[in-house]
C-alpha cells in the first residue's frame, strides 16, 4: 500500500501523513514515511528548487517508494509532486498506489504560510516557489480530492480518508 499526499506548500501534507501514520503504524508494523522535505534533506539538500532540480527530486522519491513497495513495505508520502509524468508513472508502477489530493485556494495557503514562502515570493524576494512562479498542475486522477480549506476541521478530513474503502482493505488485510 502507498498513501500518496499531494498538495501546494501549506495544504497539509506533513500534518496529514503524520497523523495517519500514527494512527495506521501500531496495526502496520511494516509502515514508513516519507516527506518531499526529508527526502531532500537525506541527500544533503543537492538539489535546489527550480523546475529540474524539483524534477530530480521527484525521481527519487517516486523510485524510492517504488523499491520500498516492492519489498512489501507500505509507505505514506507527503510530496507537492507538481509533474503529472511522475503522477501518472507512480500510478503505472507502484501497486496498491492511492493518490489524496489536498486542495487548498492560494489566499488560505498565502494566509497560513507555514514555511514563509509566500509572502517573500510575492514580494520578488524568492524564486521558484510553486503557485507564484512555477505554476502548479493539479493532479488529474487522484483518488481522492480534500478541499483543505481553513473551515474544515482535522477531524472532518481524517473521517474522510479513513472512511475510504482503499484503507479499510488494508487495515483488515493486515490485521
Amino acid at each position: 500500500m502507498v498513501i500518496w499526499f499531494i498538495g501546494l506548500s501549506g495544504s497539509g501534507k506533513t500534518l496529514f501523513s503524520k497523523k495517519l501514520y500514527d494512527i495506521l503504524k501500531p496495526n502496520l508494523p511494516n509502515l514508513v514515511r516519507i516527506d518531499g522535505d526529508l527526502v531532500r534533506e537525506m541527500f544533503n539538500n543537492d538539489v535546489d528548487h527550480t523546475i529540474n532540480g524539483r524534477l530530480k527530486n521527484a525521481h527519487r522519491i517516486s523510485h524510492l517508494t517504488k523499491y520500498l513497495s516492492d519489498q512489501n513495505i507500505h509507505v505514506i508520502a507527503a510530496v507537492l509532486s507538481n509533474f503529472p509524468e511522475w503522477q501518472s508513472w507512480n500510478r503505472s508502477n507502484i501497486k496498491d498506489y492511492y493518490e489524496i489530493y489536498l486542495k487548498s485556494n492560494m489566499d488560505t495557503l498565502y494566509t497560513r504560510d507555514n514555511k514563509n514562502l509566500y509572502g517573500p515570493a510575492l514580494e520578488g524576494k524568492l524564486k521558484d516557489v510553486v503557485g507564484v512562479d512555477i505554476a502548479f498542475r493539479e493532479p488529474k486522477q487522484s483518488d481522492l480530492i480534500i478541499d483543505n480549506s481553513i473551515d474544515k476541521s482535522i477531524q472532518e478530513i481524517f473521517s474522510t480518508i479513513l472512511k475510504q474503502n482503499f484503507i479499510k482493505t488494508i487495515l483488515t488485510n493486515e490485521l
